[in-house]
């Protein structure tokens, strides 16, 4: 609980508008695909429809900060005694104090209450305490989650040059560099305004936007405010896949590109008007050592403008601050606060006219349109299948007691339209694409077997080594890539689906040329030998082809040599028949076999 003179001084600060923002429930799982969508070389996300990015005038529409003013940069410090002493007027206990950052409980617990009473500097004190939980909480969270550098702390010496500062740019230039780190495989933590991130994406793309159990407040600032309350809609369902596959599938639709438009410029305070050009500047972006840039010509259309062909990005060093305290970031930061200077002459303007056809073509060959991995025919068919059997159970156990004879049909209809799916996927041919790495490891270590009784030898068990050497010889004789999956993954690739999978090029970090790779938006190493489409389901498949398919043994068996960069054609081998509908998840009439 903040006093009167507390509440007027956090204003004085330019945190007015931050300190109203209340805790808005994360949803980890979008969060992560927004990851997994981010680009370090460019500052944006790459998405189906092209780049896009949290810019300056988000965060002064969403958080309420200022964006412009004096850069947020000052001295390091590696202990936390003799600035807690000279701005907050205690020490925290060695316990809550280390390698220059203090613990937020440790500021909660001592500076939570101010007396109506206090003297003007225990009320200073109490204040400077508070914003520093604030930023430490927020804007500038870390990934420890409870810790917050005290080298802010001089910077609310004085509240009114606080308030001078630019704490939006600040704000955002922290967050590109935390989604920059998370998206690198080395790290599976993510900090910074995590909120911000969040409510952007409600915004701008019609992707797990929350229902609410109140219509959303749309004449309040900042705008963030909107999303406050309690979902009603399920969101149990919604895990990294599901996002993933619906960022793969995005349209132009799914997108709104200026979400501001249409609410009242009544309620933004002047200040922030005033500051909005500074949402186009193609600028640098500075917090201490974190100096990132901003690029809004590879965002136009976020502007109301036609997108060109935006221009190289130029390279630009990403700093850390010294280790050894007392360190004055600003003579390693020149050129990047020089930058900063200018950001007023840097403006991007709207070209007339522009046919956007050249962006496109441009954009594909240096992007990739998908990231997620896709879900294997198997299992869908197998989902499909349970599918069709809860909904048969529904039907066949649901009342009709009291309902009128339109809705006693709608009921039968439904039994027999799902049990007639059922009997049909139990008794016709269907096709499913096997795990091409598992099948081949099968068939392989079947021949391998046969070579050694031939020889007079048994593998020993103590040889993995030879082993896994012929396994992955023929691997890489069967797949001109090193992981058997049907999207191109350039890079290694993890197998946890919640760290990300990035089209990270070679060493030089530059955007890989997926375009390449890609055929009419499909990314499949098998699409001349399968005539289907990836994206859909084992219906799509023609039964009159499989049913040709089913009598005859075609294509490539393990032990026939392959030209490398060549795939096999598939050996439909048939299964006997299912007895019942409740056998089709257990068993699968036909496999493909690569």
């Amino acid at each position: 609980m903040l006093t009167e003179k507390q509440i007027e001084l956090v204003k004085k600060a330019g945190f007015g508008y931050l300190r109203l923002i209340p805790a808005i429930s994360l949803d980890n799982p979008l969060i992560s695909a927004l990851v997994e969508r981010w680009r370090r070389e460019t500052n944006t996300f790459h998405l189906t429809v092209g780049e896009m990015t949290v810019t300056l005038e988000d965060v002064a529409y969403l958080l309420g900060l200022p964006i412009d003013g004096e850069p947020v940069i000052g001295v390091t410090y590696t202990a936390c005694d003799a600035l807690c002493v000279k701005y907050l007027g205690r020490v925290p206990d060695s316990g809550y104090a280390s390698g220059g950052m203090v613990k937020l409980s440790w500021l909660k617990e001592t500076f939570s209450h101010c007396p109506e009473n206090a003297s003007i500097e225990d009320a200073e004190f109490h204040t400077r305490a508070y914003l520093l939980y604030l930023v430490g909480s927020t804007i500038f969270s870390t990934t420890t989650g409870n810790k917050v550098p005290v080298m802010y702390l001089p910077l609310f010496e004085n509240f009114d040059g606080a308030g001078k500062y630019a704490w939006g740019a600040a704000a955002l230039s922290f967050l590109y560099r935390a989604l920059g780190n998370a998206s690198l495989r080395s790290q599976s933590t993510i900090s910074g305004c995590l909120t911000l991130l969040q409510c952007w994406s409600y915004y701008h793309l019609n992707i797990g936007r929350p229902k609410l159990h109140h219509d959303p407040i749309h004449e309040c600032f900042p705008f963030v405010l909107r999303w406050k309350g309690k979902h009603s809609g399920p969101t149990s369902n919604r895990d990294v896949a599901f996002y993933r596959k619906a960022l793969d599938s995005l349209q132009p639709s799914d997108v709104d590109w200026c979400p501001y438009i249409n609410i009242s410029h009544t309620v933004i305070p002047e200040f922030i008007l005033n500051q909005l050009i500074l949402g186009r500047s193609k600028t640098m972006l500075i917090c201490f050592d974190k100096a990132e840039r901003h690029l809004p010509d590879r965002c136009l259309r976020q502007f109301g403008m036609h997108q060109t062909i935006p221009e190289e990005v130029q390279r630009w060093e990403r700093k850390t601050r010294g280790v050894d305290g007392g360190v004055d970031l600003s003579g390693k930061m020149e050129s990047e606060l020089n930058e900063w200077s200018y950001r007023r002459f840097h403006i991007v303007e709207a070209e007339e006219d522009l046919d956007e056809s050249e962006y496109k073509h441009w954009y594909l060959k240096v992007t990739r349109k998908f990231v997620g991995r896709p879900v294997p025919f198997s299992s869908e068919f197998q989902r499909m299948n349970a599918a069709l059997r809860d909904i048969s159970h529904l039907a066949d156990t649901i009342s009709t007691h009291g309902m009128d004879d339109l809705q006693v049909q709608s009921v039968a209809r439904i039994r027999y339209i799902a049990h007639e799916c059922l009997r049909d996927h139990a008794r016709s041919s269907t096709v499913v694409i096997a795990d091409p790495q598992n099948d081949v490891g099968k068939r392989i270590r079947g021949k391998e077997r046969v070579r050694r009784r031939e020889m007079g030898k048994r593998r020993r068990k103590d040889e993995p080594e030879q082993y896994y050497a012929v396994n992955m010889n023929v691997h890489s004789q069967l797949y001109d890539d090193d992981h058997a999956h049907l999207y191109h993954v350039d890079g290694d690739v993890d197998n946890h689906q919640d760290l990300p999978i990035l089209a990270n090029a070679g060493d030089n970090g530059e955007l890989s040329p997926m375009a390449r790779a890609v055929d009419g938006g499909q990314l499949c190493d098998v699409t001349d030998n399968v005539d289907c489409d990836i994206t859909g389901g084992v219906d799509e498949l023609p039964s009159d082809h499989v049913a040709e398919e089913a009598d005859s043994k075609i294509s490539c068996r393990s032990d026939e040599k392959l030209p490398p960069g060549s795939h096999g054609t598939f050996d439909v081998a048939p299964q006997s028949t299912l007895n019942n509908s409740e056998d089709v998840a257990l068993q699968n009439d036909y496999n493909v076999l690569a």
